[in-house]
């Protein structure tokens, strides 16, 4: 986790009260429309990925799998979470930025290995 601006980000949204985290709280942030953004973690079952992915597109709400569940949690004081919303728009905008600069540099790397 050592300088990862999307974990650092998150942590600092937690930090400001401004993060929900687990299954639970994040789909009753993206149901009351408090959620700007969803990070599911990359090791998180098919099976949540999957409600995430669904509730999110209901919503409108941009998701991204990002991550392991373990460094999730820790970015945010927990133990292991799958899940968690950023529920200010000015962390989310800047954490989805990191997240759309990390994505195109993961197609680059694939790209280049072909």
């Amino acid at each position: 986790m050592p300088n990862d601006r999307i974990l650092s980000g998150l942590s600092l949204a937690q930090k400001a009260g401004q993060a929900a985290s687990g299954e639970f709280s994040v789909e009753k942030a993206v149901r009351e429309g408090r959620a700007f953004l969803v990070i599911v973690a990359g090791d998180a079952s098919d099976n949540t990925k999957k409600k995430m992915k669904n509730m999110t597109e209901y919503y409108g709400v941009p998701i991204y799998i990002y991550s392991e569940k373990e460094n999730l949690g820790r970015c945010i004081g927990k133990e292991y979470r799958a899940v968690a919303a950023v529920t200010h728009p000015g962390f989310a905008d800047s954490i989805e930025k990191q997240l759309k600069l990390v994505s195109q540099l993961n197609r680059e790397e694939q790209a280049w290995q072909k």
